[in-house]
Formats: C-alpha cells, structure tokens, sequence
C-alpha cells in the first residue's frame, strides 16, 4: 500500500474526518504555539492521494490524532527508528563519547535467556550458548525496567589510546554513576585501580585519575605513550562514574576498525 493509503485506512478506522482532523490538529497547533501543527483538510486530502512526506510536526499531529505510535507513522514511510542504534554501531566516531542504548519501540521483542543450565558454573568459561537452556522473546520495556545497575554506557574513541592496552581504542564502557568519588588509596596492580568516565568542556575521557584539591588530574596508561592532563575540577572536568564492565576487542587493533569498522564490529558484538 502506499503511505497515503496506509493513512486513509488509519482515519476511517477511527471514523474521522478530514475536517475533523483539520480542527482537532487546530488545537495542538495553538496549544504548541506553532502553525506548522497544523493539518488543513485540502492538505491531508493530498498527502492520502498523493506520494508527499509530511513534516515532523504533521507527523506528531497525525500520531496524536490517530491514537498511534509516531514509529509506526515512521514505518509507513518506510523509515525504522529500530535501525538507528544498528547504524550507530556501524558509524563509529573518533572521539570518547556517552552510548545511549535505547529502544525506540519498547513493546519489541528480543531473544533473551529465560532459563539457564543449572549445571553451569559462571567461574568457568563457557560458551553462552551451552549456558542458556532456554531463550524466549522478551519485551524490550520489560528488559529496560528492569534497570538493575542504572548504569550508563560510553564508547572509547578509535583515536583514544589513553588507556590503551588496557582498554583498547573502540571498546564499549559500562559506567556506574553512583560510584563519581574517587579514594586515596594505592592499588596492587593497575586492574585494582578504578578508571573513570569524565565529561570536559568540549569532549569525554576515559581514564585513572587523581583529585587534589581544585584539580583533577587524567594518567594515561604507561603504555600508552599519552601525556597527563590536568582539569579545574569540577569546573573544566566532572566525573560521570567508575567504569565497572568493558566490551572490548581483543583479536584486531584499531587501525583494523578503522579500515573495516562495519563487519568486525557486527561480529564483535
């Protein structure tokens, strides 16, 4: 079906007119103060007999209007707000940067492990296949109320070789932003010593870092080859919280990713 049939299926499902759309849209128009809400009865009659895209703010109108998800609206323009975070991952930017892991449409569903092996043991490694007894489709909004850790998620920039190889330039951080204070003590080896998440001014870092007084200071790796930098704190600099899990690649370096980025990254994660 065309969009514009697709459309005119929606409104006569619900018994609606064209003018009765036009004056309820009226309403949403005035109330947000912007015309562009606004769907005249000549206009929509065209966009139903008609190959038109309407704007985002007809499009809000309609899905208003419609008793309707502004996604499905989306679909029938053949437009999947579920592809955006599928491209993100095979778009990856230079720079350190917070991952937001929505789901544009919570009532989805994903294949999710309802049932585990009960003889598996998570002190060995195991395939995660052999773990899982059983899978089953689960709400996606089931899964993001669940909510345990309120955790965030951050992306290391290709170009970030601050904790390099420790955490390699492409890995993927959880972040716990209720753990933000960072203690004195000493630390055995540099896996017992915590990295954090920083947002700057004008960027993100990923690194171990000390707080003295007004300043902040980011140590890099000693590997790394990347030199200390010190921030006003928490003016110039402020923790978002400790990193406490890392995707991470582990079989190629990040000249690879930049060369090949879409398919190793599918197959990483």
């Amino acid at each position: 079906m065309r969009p514009g049939d697709h459309l005119r299926e929606l409104r006569n499902r619900l018994g609606v007119t064209t003018r009765a759309v036009e004056e309820l849209s009226r309403k949403i128009a005035l109330d947000r103060g912007n015309s562009e809400f606004y769907i005249s009865n000549a206009w929509l009659t065209q966009l139903e007999n008609k190959d038109s895209v309407p704007s985002i703010y007809k499009l809000f109108s309609l899905a208003v209007i419609y008793r309707t998800k502004i996604a499905d609206l989306f679909s029938i323009f053949d437009i999947d707000l579920g592809e955006v975070v599928r491209y993100q991952m095979d778009m990856p930017l230079q720079n350190t940067h917070l991952a937001e892991m929505e789901a544009p449409d919570p009532d989805k569903v994903i294949n999710f492990p309802v049932r585990f092996d009960r003889g598996f043991s998570v002190d060995k490694t195991n395939l995660l296949s052999r773990m899982v007894e059983v899978w089953g489709e689960v709400p996606i909004s089931l899964i993001q109320r669940l909510d345990v850790r309120h955790c965030q998620y951050g992306y290391v920039g290709l170009d970030d070789y601050s904790m390099s190889p420790l955490l390699r330039p492409g890995s993927f951080v959880q972040i716990d932003p209720q753990i933000r204070r960072v203690p004195s003590s000493s630390w055995r080896t540099e896996l017992d010593r915590p990295i954090y998440f920083l947002e700057l001014r004008d960027s993100y870092a990923c690194s171990w870092c000390e707080v003295i007084g007004g300043r902040v200071t980011l140590i890099p790796h000693p590997l790394s080859g990347c030199a200390v930098r010190q921030y006003a704190y928490p003016d110039d600099a402020e923790i978002i919280g400790q990193v406490t899990g890392v995707a991470m690649r582990l079989s190629a370096a990040a000249e690879v990713a930049r060369e090949d980025a879409t398919p190793k990254l599918t197959r990483q994660f």
